[in-house]
């Protein structure tokens, strides 16, 4: 069984990232020996599906769990589809959190903890610039995220 923890960096020893699918490196654990291999993310920059991609790529590394901070809907349906299940409100240390899990002090979640996001900056902050002009063609924002 392996599992994986979303890090900020490549040890045991880093804290747990909150952003799931923007995370700097997934830590793939097998929790009984503490062997693991540092994945870095290769979505971390892409404009919108980090969450998907990084979601199918956790399925493609055979991985059973994740432990994160947060998880959004499009990730979360990604790992229901692969049979994957998250534990989200995960922090502080990646070893300690893997101990957490092998106690059985952390529970799976049954629904995503944050809201869907639209690639990086979308809808935060000053809102991206959507809904000014009369739409400009922009499509209303769908942006094509529905599976």
């Amino acid at each position: 069984m392996k599992i994986a923890v979303t890090a900020t960096g490549s040890t045991l020893d880093d804290t747990v990232e909150a952003r799931f699918g923007r995370c700097p490196y997934f830590l793939i654990i097998d929790p009984d020996t503490l062997e693991f291999e540092a994945v870095e993310n290769p979505n971390i920059a892409l404009g919108g599906g980090a969450g998907i991609q990084s979601a199918q790529l956790m399925a493609n590394k055979n991985v059973s769990t994740v432990l994160t901070g947060n998880c959004g809907p499009n990730a979360f349906q990604t790992f229901g589809a692969a049979g994957i299940q998250v534990i989200t409100g995960v922090s502080g240390q990646v070893r300690q959190a893997v101990e957490q899990y092998k106690s059985g002090a952390l529970s799976g979640s049954t629904a995503p903890n944050v809201q869907s996001h639209s690639g990086m900056g979308m809808g935060r902050g000053m809102g991206g610039g959507r809904g000014r002009g009369g739409g400009g063609g922009r499509g209303g924002g769908g942006g094509g995220r529905s599976m």
